[in-house]
């Protein structure tokens, strides 16, 4: 299955998986949210989106379902074990202590980001659009997982790129004023008051403020593949990818 997925490159704990799923190869999601659409609020058939997931479920050897969220770009994170699965929770960010249970973000551009701590006693994700990573999506996540943040990694997954990412003075001034180095992210535009944004150097500078020191990126764009990966910027109307990360069963669990 590697060609129908991005697995994550980082320092993770061995007992720990994260993946994110791409548009091709499976799934039953007619255009334009062709093929694999994960995402059940975008206006795809609920019926395909259903079966998509289930066969997210098959196709992974996942070790239950994923716990999916109501993303609202926001700073929530939910405690995956103490929610039921067939109820999303209105959150942007997760955790869990629990072997077995898969957390999952739903992204078209936003970052997806991961989480694990290095004695795999708890991991989390977290749905980064520049927003709630400029209101703190990624403090909050590291404070819900209550652990040595020098002892957690973070992998960054596929997301739109600096080139193609033009934003207002709004977001760059939402980022500059409490981290003057935030500037190093912005390029100018051609267009007045616009800017390139490169919101993976924000999340990194972001994780390594908060004390993270093994952050590790992807560097895949959403916007330039199409034929990989969905892009809201791109095309609007569209579906999502998810990024998942579970701990294996059989783990041990030190909280």
């Amino acid at each position: 299955m590697t060609e129908l997925l991005v697995g994550a490159q980082w320092h993770g704990p061995a007992g720990v998986r994260a993946i994110t799923t791409m548009r091709r190869g499976l799934g039953n999601s007619q255009p334009p949210f062709d093929a694999f659409n994960l995402g059940d609020h975008v206006g795809d058939d609920a019926v395909a989106v259903a079966s998509n997931r289930a066969l997210l479920r098959q196709a992974y050897v996942l070790p239950m379902q994923p716990l999916w969220l109501r993303q609202v770009h926001g700073v929530r994170v939910v405690d995956a074990d103490a929610v039921a699965l067939d109820e999303p929770a209105e959150a942007d960010a997760v955790v869990s202590r629990q072997p077995g249970r898969v957390l999952a973000i739903l992204t078209a551009d936003c970052l997806p980001i991961v989480f694990a701590a290095d004695d795999e006693s708890v991991i989390g994700a977290a749905h980064a659009g520049w927003r709630g990573l400029a209101d703190g999506v990624l403090a909050a996540t590291v404070a819900a997982m209550r652990h040595d943040p020098a002892r957690i990694s973070a992998s960054i997954g596929p997301g739109i790129r600096q080139a193609a990412f033009e934003v207002g003075r709004d977001v760059r001034d939402a980022f500059l004023q409490p981290d003057p180095l935030a500037l190093a992210a912005f390029k100018p535009s051609p267009r007045r008051d616009h800017f390139f944004c490169d919101l993976a150097m924000l999340a990194r500078l972001r994780l390594t403020k908060l004390g993270l020191t093994r952050i590790t990126d992807c560097g895949l764009c959403t916007y330039s593949d199409a034929s990989r990966f969905y892009s809201h910027r791109r095309d609007q109307r569209t579906g999502r990818m998810a990024t998942l990360v579970w701990r294996a069963q059989g783990n041990r669990q030190t909280c």
